[in-house]
């Protein structure tokens, strides 16, 4: 193999590229970003980076100037895929350009999902670094009222930011409570709470109609949900969720099921074309957590140059989110059927740690701002898991 595109400027795109120069490929690499920024890391934006604690965009960077010339990468940013010939290898580029590659590394992430109708100035979404800053200038007047539509973790994160910032905020969940499918109800009652604790009211229950806006910018000015209740809000984010971003595979003959469907080793049907991060569907799964796309990156590497499949993606799932002080972590393969158990602490305190059973064995651990019990009983689920 001479040369791999890795499409996707992405943390698994850069991981990729990493991986691919650790075993020991030193032929023509291309890394494809639709961003104008090289590689950084999301998860701050909807924490620090909104609330000031992280100021500067450099230190937002997943790899300094050093790193970045010793993968001796070709990279060509602020230039969209718009499709892929899978047949002559072959990925078109906007502006009619195209690249033609040995290997493909697919790792385009996703985009969030939007309410049906116009996005009015004042309401955002936030995947991106130009999001985030947006998102900021918003914030950065006067206390506003912010309506957070959306309740899991990002809306949770964007929240507890906004609060700490002094703003007014409403956070609207449709299902009846949020986190449920992550954490089951009893655990995402407590988790929830978190919001209360904090001044923060959460509305369940209820979707969003439509977005209202006027003035003479078309700004929005509040949010009317299902119920008929209308919310005035300056402020509006949306973060209901993401599609993993394979609009541009239509035609390329690759099987697509909610995200790029591959093998256990991140590998296509094509062993020429593999796929990582939020955009992959692994063995069944899409997972869209940092944790995931940085080890997928370096098996799909090591199958893309071997071939085929020689190594398979076997960790045990993990996430973590920040919100109103609180680290929250999970990690495990949880069943709706799962009984929790709280170890150690108390949830009154939002301190605890907590594991989930099944048959009497352990399956998953949720902690609150307990990193060294969690981070024990983590390695032990994942020892268990390689065992088995």
């Amino acid at each position: 193999m001479k040369s791999v595109a890795v499409i996707g400027a992405s943390l698994a795109g850069l991981y990729a590229a990493r991986a691919l120069r650790s075993k020991g490929f030193d032929g023509r690499l291309v890394i494809v970003g639709d961003e104008c920024h090289r590689p950084y890391d999301r998860p701050p934006l909807s924490k620090g980076f909104l609330t000031g604690t992280t100021t500067d965009q450099g230190q937002l960077a997943l790899a300094d100037a050093e790193e970045i010339a010793e993968l001796d990468a070709e990279w060509l940013l602020g230039t969209r895929a718009t499709g892929l010939d899978t047949g002559g290898r072959t990925v078109l580029l906007d502006g009619g350009r195209s690249l033609t590659t040995d290997g493909v590394v697919l790792a385009t992430g996703a985009t969030p999902r939007l309410l049906p109708g116009p996005m009015p100035a004042g309401a955002h979404t936030l995947r991106t670094l130009d999001d985030a800053q947006a998102l900021r200038a918003d914030l950065s007047s006067s206390p506003a009222r912010v309506v957070v539509i959306g309740g899991g973790f990002i809306g949770a994160e964007v929240a507890s930011s906004c609060a700490a910032l002094g703003h007014d905020v409403t956070v609207v969940e449709a299902a009846p409570l949020p986190l449920v499918p992550q954490l089951g109800h009893a655990m995402a009652e407590i988790c929830s709470a978190l919001h209360g604790d904090h001044g923060v009211t959460l509305l369940t229950g209820t979707g969003v109609a439509r977005l209202h806006s006027g003035g003479t910018e078309d700004r929005v000015t509040g949010v009317e949900l299902n119920d008929g209740r209308l919310l005035p809000a300056e402020v509006v984010v949306i973060g209901i969720g993401v599609r993993p971003r394979t609009g541009w595979l239509t035609d390329s003959g690759l099987p697509l099921d909610d995200g790029v469907r591959c093998d256990a080793g991140c590998v296509t049907p094509l062993p020429a074309v593999v796929a990582v991060g939020d955009v992959a569907r692994v063995n069944g799964v899409r997972a869209e957590h940092w944790t995931s796309a940085t080890e997928q990156a370096a098996v799909a590497a090591q199958n893309l140059l071997a071939g085929s499949t020689v190594a398979t993606h076997r960790s045990l799932p993990y996430f973590w989110s920040d919100q109103y002080g609180v680290r929250l972590q999970f990690a495990g393969r949880r069943l709706p059927t799962d009984t929790p158990r709280i170890l150690e602490g108390s949830p009154d305190d939002r301190s605890f740690l907590a594991c989930y059973e099944r048959d009497g064995r352990t399956t998953a651990v949720l902690a609150l701002n307990r990193p060294r019990p969690f981070m024990r009983l983590r390695r032990e689920l994942a020892n268990q898991a390689l065992t088995a």
